[in-house]
């Protein structure tokens, strides 16, 4: 068996991985990037990047069926193998793009599945011809994988994961969705779109757990307007075959309901893949759910060994798993770096889209603040109009004292772009007046964050400022600041 030795190596390409081994190398570490499948993980070839490119397809597509209402009036054809053949092109470019950057910053890419012998060393299978690598130090990146569960177990033909349905084998006519969470309706509605009758299926009281009420409401109104059934507390029990078509059988409040369909896609939720690659042998502490425990400089309990991702614990967000790469990276390369962010935002690609980031107004109240809110609606904005465009809000948190900005929910036009001003006013410590007193082009989409921030100080100026509310007495840290 060859044995190669480096200053560190990567196991796993996904967002967190390939960001990894790049920054180790711009920092001077002779690294390996090992991968068992294509570059790019999860996100890049059947998850985040080709999922938008169908989102964003899906609403052309709509889009041009609404447009007879501006003076266009052409009816839009849908080519199912054109549309696939494009997100195969992006996500060919994307996994391309990692390739150039790797081999520019010197990073060997080793093919194959690696499995720890000990903390400083991996044997990588790469079908059949093994290699034994050596380190100095490790940063996992093994991502996470769909949950399966029992009696929809994925066959890549009638169960999909978000993987098959990703790939677009076709348009069915009659899809059940079964989860009311992010992927189920990012996807669910892409399928809406493009002429299939969606029947999502949530054990939860309400879709999308744990996004503001409000958004939710509009999603779902959303949803409701595209004819897409939605079941909450209800279970899939099973799944039959009936002369051609399928049986999901439902207990929805506790009575049985039959929803006959053409394809199933089970989206509810991911596990973290720590299982089969030795981490038990490199002294690595793995949690009860399956997560690896890190400190706050993604270290593990074994010194030479770090952890980054979706392997490390929710959020299971792509851009976490980038920071927490970089983060790693440079520890090892000795730099005082460390997971400090204020807040983390978070996109979810629906119709409207809603994004996030900081604390609510519930847990801001948690937390011991006062919290003030204000709120501007889109149809009052001029660009929304402009792009037929109306439908939500931006919402944002603030302390009533000190006025320091704690957090936003935009839910709306191009939300998962504008919740960026957000999240960089949060990290550099912003109050409300900071963005009340940025001047923003107009007519833009993002007048709207300066207006809710205005609003939340009385002092919007396109819509009519609220009363002040009694002031509550304050509790917590934040009364004793």
């Amino acid at each position: 068996m060859a044995t190669k030795t480096y200053d560190a190596v990567v196991i796993g390409s996904g967002p967190g991985g390939y960001v990894a081994a790049i920054r180790l190398g711009q920092l001077g570490k002779k690294t390996a990037l090992v991968e068992k499948e294509a570059l790019g993980g999860v996100c890049i070839n059947w998850g985040c990047i080709p999922s938008k490119a169908l989102i964003a397809a899906a609403n052309l597509v709509e889009d041009l069926r609404g447009a007879a209402e501006r003076g266009i009036t052409s009816e839009p054809k849908l080519d199912i193998a054109k549309l696939r053949e494009f997100k195969d092109g992006v996500v060919k470019k994307m996994v391309g793009g990692i390739q150039v950057l790797e081999k520019g910053n010197k990073v060997d890419v080793i093919q194959g599945t690696a499995t720890f012998v000990g903390p400083n060393a991996v044997e990588v299978d790469g079908g059949g011809e093994k290699t034994r690598l050596e380190a100095a130090a490790f940063i996992v990146a093994t991502g996470a994988r769909p949950v399966q569960i029992p009696g929809f177990e994925f066959d890549g033909k009638d169960v999909w994961s978000a993987k098959e349905a990703v790939d677009l084998p076709e348009v069915p006519k009659r899809l059940v969705v079964i989860g009311g969470g992010i992927i189920g309706l990012e996807l669910g509605t892409v399928y809406a779109k493009l002429g299939s009758k969606v029947t999502v299926v949530e054990a939860l009281p309400t879709i999308l757990t744990g996004v503001d009420p409000e958004a939710v409401r509009l999603v779902q109104k959303s949803l409701k307007q595209r004819e897409v059934a939605i079941h909450v507390n209800a279970k899939a029990k099973g799944l039959e075959r009936k002369g051609g078509e399928l049986v999901v059988k439902v207990e929805v409040d506790g009575k049985e309901q039959a929803i006959p369909c053409d394809k199933v896609l089970v989206a509810v939720g991911f596990r973290p893949n720590s299982e089969g690659i030795g981490l038990d042998k490199a002294g690595v502490k793995v949690g009860p759910k399956g997560f690896v425990e890190v400190n706050d400089r993604m270290q593990t309990s074994a010194p030479s060994v770090y952890c980054i991702g979706d392997l490390c614990g929710p959020p299971l967000l792509a851009h976490k798993a980038s920071k927490e790469g970089e983060i790693a990276a440079e520890v090892i390369a000795g730099h005082k770096s460390v997971r400090d962010w204020v807040s983390m935002p978070a996109a979810i690609f629906t119709d409207p889209e809603v994004a996030t980031v900081g604390l609510s107004e519930e847990q801001a109240k948690a937390q011991g603040y006062d919290p003030i809110v204000g709120k501007f609606f889109f149809s009052a904005l001029g660009r929304a109009v402009a792009i037929a465009h109306t439908d939500g809000f931006v919402k944002v948190v603030g302390d009533r004292e000190s006025k320091l900005l704690l957090g936003a929910t935009i839910v709306g036009p191009e939300a998962s772009d504008l919740i960026a001003e957000a999240a960089l006013a949060l990290e550099m410590g912003a109050y409300l007046e900071d963005v009340g007193l940025t001047v923003h082009a107009h007519p833009t989409l993002p007048e709207a964050f300066m207006e809710a921030c205005k609003g939340a100080l009385g002092e919007a100026i396109h819509r009519v400022n609220a009363p002040e509310r009694p002031r509550k007495e304050r509790s917590g840290a934040a009364a004793q600041a």
